[in-house]
């Protein structure tokens, strides 16, 4: 059985439609509903709901809240736990800064660390989140330890992972437009 812990911290991912102030808002984590529709056999997740906000209106001490949750959870090598990978939902603004002070802190995990989030939120038509979400729990169960952002297919490991506005997805290297800070 492999076991996976799943923070979530908010983001495009779990964005819902606010029908009074006509926006999308990240209100409560809908991260279960989203688990819900998935089959993981032989995989039991458990949910860390730390916190609910777009990844633009992240602090520096939300990053640190982030990097103990790691740690908490079982990402450090001087803890052992029963998982075998965390996942961290992110809003894909801020993902690759995150990502950085994670490996910062914890530069040789003892399990894969899985970023990753959705350029549309789950509720919306042609979403991306499902499949980023399917993606990274498998990725969770079948990478090296390391800190990485997976989605679109692909798994990217730290340093040297950006968004690309233009692309829609996740790059390494500097061909990627960095985020606004």
């Amino acid at each position: 059985m492999r076991h996976v812990t799943l923070i979530t911290t908010g983001g495009t991912i779990e964005k819902t439609y606010d029908e009074s102030s006509g926006s999308l808002e990240n209100r409560r984590s809908i991260v279960r509903a989203m688990v819900n529709r998935l089959r993981l056999e032989e995989t039991t997740v458990s949910i860390i709901e730390l916190m609910s906000k777009d990844s633009l209106h992240l602090t520096h001490d939300d990053r640190r809240a982030v990097v103990e949750a790691v740690r908490a959870a079982g990402g450090s090598p001087d803890l052992t736990t029963s998982t075998s990978g965390i996942v961290i939902l992110h809003g894909t603004d801020t993902l690759h800064l995150t990502g950085q002070a994670v490996l910062d802190a914890v530069p040789t995990p003892r399990v894969p660390i899985v970023l990753t989030g959705a350029m549309r939120p789950f509720e919306m038509k042609r979403s991306d989140a499902l499949q980023n979400l399917t993606e990274a729990l498998f990725a969770a169960g079948v990478l090296p330890p390391g800190v990485y952002a997976v989605a679109h297919g692909r798994a990217l490991a730290f340093p040297g992972v950006r968004k690309d506005r233009e692309r829609g997805t996740f790059v390494k290297g500097e061909s990627a437009t960095p985020a606004p800070r």
